[in-house]
C-alpha cells in the first residue's frame, strides 16, 4: 500500500505543467493596459478599479521568473523588450498625465519593484535611466503630494543600488544621456489614441523596429561613459532635489526615510560623485536654505530657558517632547535644532569634499549672514535669543568640519594675541557681552564660552587662553624668587592693594602656610596648592562645615571625571608636559591675559556684588578653563606662588583682592555667621527664602568659598600627591 503511494506521489512530482510562453504573455499583458487608453471613456475612474495595476503585477512576475530560468548576467525575451520597446518611457508618461487617476503611483510602485527584484543591472541602460530620470522630476516637488510615499520608496530603491555601486551615483546625478544621430523625439502625451499608435509601434514582431537607430543597441546596451553629456542644469530635479524635497514630508516616517536616504548617498559618495555634488549640483544650497528658512520661522524672541531645555533633539526624532510645557514657537525651535543636527551628522559621514562644501555653507549662511547681525544688534532681546540659540547649536555639534568653521567664526581674532585696545572683532564683542548690563545677556554669553571650551577643538583655547600665556611674561623677569609665603602675598607690594585697604585687624583669620614645597621638577606641590585655595577664604566667612555634603570630597571626586574627560579630549593636541623657561628675549612688552582672561578676572573681582547665577556661571567658566592639563593654563590660574611681573594679575591674586574687599564688608553686616548660614541654608533649599539685607554679598560669599574649594579640588587630580599619607578631606583647620 505504500509503495503503491510512493509511486503515485513520485508521478505527481515528475508531471510537468505545459510550458507558458513567457514573451507573449508579457507582451499580452502591455496591450491590455495600452488597450485601457484606446476603449476606455471614463476619465474618472481612478488607475487602482482598473486591471492596470494586475497587469503591472503580472508582467513584473514574468520578469522576475524569466530571470530565475536564466544564466546568471544574461538578459531574457521578456526583459530585452521591456528594453527595446521603452516600456518604462511610455509609463513615466502615463505616470505625468496622471490619467487614470491615481496612475502616477501605480508608475513609481512598478518602477520600484522592478529595480529591487529584477537582479540584472539596470540603470545603465538608456532606456532605464532616461524614465528614471523623468520619475524623479515628477516626484519631490510638490510638498504634500499625494505619491510621497512612493517617491520615497523610489529613492529608497535607487539609493540601496548606488550603495551596492557607488560609481553609479555620479552616473544618476547627471542625468546624462547617449548622444545618437537623432534628437530624441519629444515626450508623447497621455491620450489614447497616441497610446495606441505607440502600441502598433511597439509589436514586438515589428522588423522596423529593430533596426530603429535608437533599436537594440542603443537600448539593451550600456551607456559608455565617453558618449555622455550633462543633461540639464543645477536647477534641473534629480535625486538630490527629490530627496531635499521629501525631507521636508509633514509625514514624519517620509521625512525620516528621505533624510536616511540622503546620508547614504553622501557616505558613499565617491570622489567624482562628491565634486559633482558640490560644484554642479543643489545639495549644499538646499541643505542650508531650508536650515535657514526654519530659522527665519521661528519667533523672533524666545526665552533662553526654553532653548535650553530642548537639549538632546535628534534629527531622527525632531519634534519637541510633549511631557513639556507648551510655548510659542516650541514647534519651530525643535524643527530648527532637528535640521541642524542632520547637517552636522551629513557633514560627519560626507565625502572630505562634501563635509567642508556643506560646513562652509552653513557657516556663511546662517553663522555670518543670519546669526551675526543678531549677535551685533541693538535690542538686547534679538541679543539674548541668538546668543542662546548659537548655544544650543554648539551644544549638539559633533563634526569637526563644522566644529572647524563655527570657531573660525566666533574666534575671528584668529591665533594671535589679540591688542588690549582691540574691539573690532565679533569675538571681542562677545567677550564684552559678558560684562554686558544686561545679566540675563552676560549669562547667556558666559554659557556660550563654555560650551565652546568643551569642544574638542585646540584653536578655542590657544585663541582664548593659550596664545597669551606663551612666553610667560606675567613672571618676574630676573628677580629672585620669593623666600617665603609672606613674600609672596605681601599685600603693601602688591599691585591690587596700593590703595591700602587692609590693615592688621582685617587680616583672614587663616594662618598663612609655611614657605611652598616643590617637587624634583620645580612645581609647587600640590599640596601646598591645595591648602593654599582652602585657606583662603577666613573661618569666619565658612559656612559648608555646618553643613552636610558640601565638603571638599565631593569636589575631588566630581573634578577626577571632569578632569578625566578634559585629558581625553585634549589628548591629540600634544601639550607640552611641563614648563618651558619664559622667554628672555621676548620684546619688553607688557602683558596682556587677553580679552577673555581680563573679563573673567574683572568678574571675578565684582563676585561680592553680583547676583548669584551670574557669580555661579562666572566661577563654572573659569574651573572649566583650570581643569585644562596645559601647564601654562596651571601655572597662571592655580599655582599661588609664582612671583608676578609688576602690574600683572593671576587668578590667585584677583581672588586674594576679594577676600581683602570681604574682610572690610564683614564688619559692616551685624550678625554676619548667622545670616551666612542662613543664606546658605536657603541656596540648598533647606528653609524657604526670605529676603534678607546684604543677601547678594552674603550669596558671593557661599560662592566664594566653594569655588575656592572646587580650585582645591581640581588642582588635587590633575597632580595628586604620591604616598599611603594621602588624605582627599580637609582637617578642620582647612588643611589637607
Amino acid at each position: 500500500m505504500l509503495s503503491r503511494l510512493g509511486a503515485l506521489l513520485q508521478e505527481a512530482v515528475g508531471a510537468r505543467e505545459p510550458t507558458i510562453d513567457l514573451l507573449e504573455a508579457f507582451v499580452e499583458h502591455w496591450k491590455g493596459i495600452t488597450h485601457y487608453y484606446i476603449e476606455s471613456t471614463d476619465e474618472n475612474t481612478p488607475a487602482k478599479k482598473t486591471d492596470i495595476p494586475w497587469r503591472l503585477k503580472q508582467m513584473l512576475d514574468i520578469l522576475v521568473y524569466e530571470e530565475q530560468q536564466q544564466v546568471a548576467g544574461e538578459a531574457g525575451p521578456c526583459l530585452e523588450y521591456l528594453l527595446q520597446h521603452k516600456i518604462l518611457e511610455t509609463l513615466c508618461t502615463l505616470g505625468k498625465a496622471e490619467y487614470p487617476p491615481g496612475m502616477r503611483q501605480q508608475v513609481f510602485q512598478f518602477f520600484s519593484k522592478v529595480l529591487a527584484q529584477v537582479q540584472h543591472p539596470l540603470l545603465h541602460y538608456l532606456n532605464v535611466h532616461r524614465p528614471v530620470q523623468k520619475l524623479l522630476r515628477l516626484g519631490g516637488t510638490v510638498p504634500g503630494s499625494l505619491t510621497e510615499k512612493e517617491e520615497v520608496q523610489f529613492t529608497t530603491v535607487l539609493c540601496c543600488k548606488i550603495q551596492q555601486d557607488p560609481a553609479l551615483l555620479t552616473y544618476i546625478l547627471e542625468g546624462k544621456k547617449s548622444v545618437t544621430r537623432k534628437k530624441a523625439s519629444k515626450e508623447t502625451s497621455a491620450q489614447p489614441r497616441e497610446i495606441a499608435s505607440l502600441q502598433d509601434k511597439d509589436h514586438p514582431h515589428n522588423e522596423a523596429s529593430d533596426r530603429d537607430p535608437c533599436g537594440t543597441w542603443a537600448l539593451t546596451t550600456p551607456l559608455p561613459l565617453e558618449t555622455q553629456e550633462p543633461d540639464g542644469g543645477i536647477g534641473e530635479s534629480n535625486l538630490i532635489t527629490s530627496l531635499i524635497g521629501l525631507c521636508k514630508s509633514k509625514k514624519s516616517r517620509v521625512a525620516l526615510k528621505a533624510q536616511e536616504n540622503l546620508l547614504l548617498l553622501v557616505s558613499v559618495a565617491p570622489p567624482a560623485a562628491a565634486t559633482y555634488l558640490v560644484q554642479s549640483s543643489p545639495f549644499c544650497l538646499g541643505i542650508v536654505k531650508h536650515l535657514c528658512q526654519l530659522y527665519q520661522s521661528m519667533p523672533t524672541f524666545l526665552d533662553p530657558a526654553d532653548i535650553a531645555a530642548l537639549e538632546g533633539i535628534s534629527w531622527r526624532l525632531p519634534s519637541a517632547p510633549s511631557d513639556e510645557a507648551s510655548y510659542p514657537g516650541k514647534e519651530a525651535l525643535a524643527a530648527f535644532l532637528g535640521w541642524f543636527d542632520y547637517c552636522d551628522h551629513l557633514v560627519t559621514e560626507a565625502h572630505v569634499v562634501v563635509a567642508d562644501a556643506l560646513a562652509q555653507a552653513v557657516a556663511e549662511k546662517l553663522f555670518v549672514e543670519i546669526l551675526q547681525p543678531q549677535l551685533l544688534h541693538v535690542s538686547e532681546q534679538s541679543v539674548l535669543t541668538s546668543t542662546a540659540l548659537l548655544t544650543a547649536l554648539l551644544r549638539q555639534l559633533r563634526s569637526p568640519a563644522l566644529l572647524r568653521e563655527a570657531a573660525a567664526f566666533l574666534l575671528d581674532a584668529g591665533e594671535q594675541p589679540a591688542a588690549p585696545n582691540s574691539t573690532s572683532t565679533l569675538c571681542t564683542h562677545l567677550i564684552g557681552h559678558c560684562d554686558h548690563l544686561s545679566d540675563e545677556i552676560s549669562i547667556a554669553t558666559l554659557q556660550l564660552f563654555e560650551e565652546l571650551l568643551q569642544k574638542p577643538c585646540e584653536q578655542i583655547v590657544r585663541s582664548l587662553i593659550l596664545c597669551h600665556l606663551e612666553g610667560r611674561r606675567y613672571v618676574a623677569q630676573g628677580s629672585p624668587e620669593p623666600e617665603s609665603y609672606e613674600d609672596n602675598l605681601d599685600l603693601e607690594e602688591d599691585p591690587y592693594f596700593t590703595d591700602g585697604l587692609l590693615d592688621a585687624s582685617l587680616q583672614p583669620s587663616a594662618k598663612h602656610p609655611p614657605a611652598p614645597a616643590t617637587n624634583s621638577d620645580g612645581k609647587t606641590a600640590v599640596t601646598e596648592i591645595v591648602n593654599s585655595f582652602l585657606c583662603l577664604v577666613p573661618e569666619e566667612a565658612k559656612t559648608s562645615a555646618f553643613l552636610e555634603e558640601t565638603g571638599y570630597d565631593m569636589y575631588v571626586h566630581d573634578a577626577f571625571g571632569l578632569f578625566q574627560e578634559c585629558s581625553s579630549r585634549v589628548a591629540p593636541w600634544g601639550w607640552p608636559l611641563a614648563l618651558s623657561p619664559p622667554d628672555l628675549h621676548e620684546p619688553e612688552l607688557p602683558f596682556f591675559e587677553g580679552h577673555f582672561l581680563r573679563m573673567l578676572f574683572n568678574r571675578m573681582s565684582r563676585i561680592l556684588e553680583q547676583p548669584y547665577s551670574l557669580n555661579l556661571q562666572v566661577t563654572s567658566v573659569l574651573s572649566r578653563l583650570a581643569l585644562f592639563p596645559h601647564p601654562l593654563i596651571h601655572e597662571y590660574l592655580l599655582d599661588p606662588y609664582i612671583n608676578l611681573a609688576p602690574g600683572c594679575k593671576s587668578l590667585f591674586s584677583v581672588l586674594v583682592r576679594v577676600i581683602g574687599d570681604l574682610m572690610q564688608r564683614i564688619q559692616r553686616v551685624p550678625q554676619f555667621p548667622g545670616k551666612l548660614l542662613l543664606v546658605r541654608k536657603q541656596l540648598m533649599g533647606h528653609v524657604p527664602g526670605e529676603q534678607l539685607d546684604h543677601q547678594t554679598l552674603l550669596q558671593g560669599v557661599v560662592v566664594l568659598e566653594e569655588f575656592c574649594k572646587e580650585l582645591a579640588a581640581i588642582a588635587f587630580v590633575k597632580h595628586p600627591p604620591q604616598g599611603p599619607h594621602l588624605h582627599l578631606s580637609p582637617t578642620p583647620a582647612g588643611q589637607v
